[in-house]
């Protein structure tokens, strides 16, 4: 199945999906240059930047400061070109004392005809949580952790 717009309600789950593990890898440059095109524009929380390069030196930063980093992405919406994403994550923040975080978020994609991301905006909120608070616990299937509104 071709990943490349325009998108079905199939192929933007798939899409969301395959994001979600390729995130997962926390491998800054496959993602930057597997997912985004050369001169894709981002807006992460207050940072802006454009093209793999940035992308890559940003994702890596992130993880020096974002340990045992476990993400789920789930579709929310499409168009023909286009995902918005409801995502959740959680990490160990190196900058705080290694205390465990949450962070709630949207994002809103827009591809280009080879089905790589030109534009990425991100909007997101970290909260503190315990070690008992914590959804994806290693091992933990991250598809299956009932993620609904009794969690907020």
């Amino acid at each position: 199945m071709s990943l490349a717009p325009p998108f079905t309600a199939e192929i933007a789950h798939a899409k969301v999906k395959k994001a979600q593990d390729l995130w997962n890898t926390q491998n800054p440059s496959k993602i930057a240059t597997a997912g985004y095109t050369p001169d894709s524009i981002w807006r992460n929380r207050s940072s802006f930047l454009q093209g793999t390069a940035a992308i890559e030196e940003f994702l890596t930063k992130k993880w020096q400061k974002e340990k045992s980093y476990t993400l789920r992405k789930e579709l929310f919406a499409f168009t023909d070109n286009k995902i918005a994403v409801q995502f959740w994550y959680e990490y160990q923040d190196s900058h705080d004392g290694m205390k465990w975080k949450r962070c709630y978020g949207l994002e809103d994609w827009t591809f280009a005809e080879d089905g790589k991301m030109r534009k990425r905006h991100m909007s997101g909120n970290d909260v503190e949580i315990s070690d008992g608070e914590r959804w994806f616990k290693e091992g933990v299937d991250v598809n299956k952790v009932d993620i609904s509104e009794r969690h907020w």
